[in-house]
């Protein structure tokens, strides 16, 4: 008897594709509010910066094949991968549609992030759940990663190299996206969800000099969750007796792929902070498409459908 075959909607923030798209795309994350010419011009300096675009697209689809092929070795023929994006093609309702035009009746969802928000993860979860219940399609997902035993590996391997290139006096700094500091208040498990993947790193590489920190805050009135990494960079190169501080190794373990966040903000802007400080700076690889966690994350989508 053949299993019943199940699609599973791999979702990631998305970006822009062609310089043309960054107005757009743009304007869906501020939801609809285009921007001002000057902010839309200091974004595409951003992506300038790296290179002309962000390589998030590329990485993502990548990143879909490489969970296909893990699946495909699980239980062959059985799931089929499809992306869904936030804020670009194909957004997640265009691929709920696809996938009940191609008769699925079952979704698992997987957010190529792995600490849970309700503001984040959730709302993945939330829209894809909306765009298939009138499709008459069960969806189940997988809500945390955070402490993957292949996640947690991979970074840790990672970090242990790196810091063989550091100055012994390093402070490693566990960095994910700021929230609005009212979901925090709400009690969203966010900072605890990262703290998680800080700790289980720490206690793997065996660190006795590590925090954490948090990167790229929305522009909003609202206050953000912090400490920023800018001022934490500068809170360790001012330290004037007690613990002295040579360099900064920062674990963006938040983000799951190489992009405008990380390529800009960290290796270009936090960087630079950390120099003109006189901090030695380094960052741990992204998961990208490591072959090991997207087995992990197969092996969860098959545990949970």
């Amino acid at each position: 008897m053949t299993s019943e075959r199940i699609a599973v909607l791999l979702m990631a923030y998305g970006t822009p594709r062609t310089k043309d798209e960054i107005l757009p795309y743009y304007t869906d994350i501020r939801r609809g509010r285009a921007p001002t010419p000057e902010l839309l011009a200091e974004l595409t300096a951003r992506y300038d910066a790296i290179g002309g675009l962000s390589p998030l697209k590329q990485l993502t689809e990548a990143q879909q094949s490489g969970l296909q092929r893990a699946l495909d070795f699980l239980e062959p023929d059985r799931y089929s991968v499809f992306l869904g994006l936030k804020h670009a093609t194909p957004f997640i309702e265009e691929s709920v549609a696809e996938i009940a035009a191609q008769g699925f009746t079952r979704i698992v969802g997987v957010v190529l992030a792995p600490h849970f928000s309700s503001y984040s993860i959730g709302q993945y979860l939330g829209r894809t759940r909306e765009a298939a219940e009138p499709r008459g399609i069960e969806v189940t997902g997988v809500e945390s990663w955070a402490v993957e035993p292949a996640f947690i590996d991979f970074l840790a391997g990672d970090m242990r190299t790196k810091l063989l290139n550091l100055p012994a006096r390093t402070k490693v700094l566990f960095t994910a996206h700021s929230l609005p500091q009212r979901i925090i208040d709400a009690g969203d498990p966010y900072p605890n969800e990262l703290r998680s993947t800080a700790e289980a790193v720490a206690s793997a590489v065996g660190l006795s000099q590590w925090s954490i920190a948090w990167q790229s805050a929305g522009r909003t009135p609202e206050p953000w969750i912090g400490p920023d990494i800018l001022a934490v960079i500068d809170e360790l190169a001012a330290t004037e007796g007690g613990e002295k501080v040579d360099g900064v190794l920062v674990c963006a373990c938040g983000f799951v792929a190489d992009h405008l966040e990380v390529l800009y903000d960290l290796d270009i802007e936090a960087e630079r902070h950390a120099s003109e400080r006189g901090l030695a700076f380094a960052r741990t690889a992204c998961v990208n498409d490591d072959g090991a966690v997207m087995a992990a994350l197969a092996a969860r989508v098959v545990s949970v459908s």
